[in-house]
């Protein structure tokens, strides 16, 4: 999704009134209950909030410059992997092998061998349609976000095509993009 992201698919950006600012602060606590204690160092009443509208109904959450979270057309936020470094226990984890990391990398889709084999771990709690963060075998930091395609339960009962969608991963121009100007 943002792999030749940069910032001339932004379209426009916009302050937005502070009833819309609500909305999407309310929608980011609800996906997200640990961002709770710092919600108001991450998103701050006082500091205007932008959403910058991009090419493909995608929408980047720019608080002081910096893109925070990203939604596609109306889907859930998600956050960019900067912030998910900072915050690593916001959302649900599932890991992929050390054979699956390069193609990860490069932004291809995770499928389901590369969860299931030895390296790969499942949390079964995951839903289908759900935003999760790809971690590494022997590796501390996401390298990825993605959208599940299936619930894990399927994922390793089925173990044939694409589990995840990857949507944004290190390296891809939303994470070189460090701020928007």
């Amino acid at each position: 999704m943002f792999k030749k992201f940069s910032g001339e698919e932004v379209s426009g950006q916009n302050q937005v009134k502070a009833s819309v600012q609500r909305r999407i602060r309310q929608s980011i606590a609800e996906e997200y209950p640990g961002l709770e204690a710092v919600m108001e160092d991450l998103l701050p009443k006082k500091s205007p909030l932008t959403v910058a509208k991009c090419q493909n109904h995608l929408n980047l959450v720019v608080v002081n410059n910096v893109p925070l979270f990203f939604n596609i057309r109306d889907g859930p936020y998600m956050p960019t992997l900067r912030l998910l470094h900072q915050y690593p226990e916001i959302m649900k984890k599932l890991q992929v092998d050390r054979g699956a990391i390069r193609f990860v990398l490069s932004g291809a889709n995770i499928m389901c061998p590369g969860l299931t084999s030895p390296g790969g771990i499942l949390d079964d709690e995951v839903e289908a349609e759900t935003p999760v963060a790809i971690m590494a075998e022997g590796k501390q930091h996401a390298l990825a976000i993605g959208f599940t395609k299936m619930s894990a339960k399927d994922i390793r009962s089925i173990n044939k095509g694409i589990g995840v969608d990857n949507i944004h991963y290190l390296n891809d121009g939303l994470w070189k993009m460090e701020r928007l100007d």
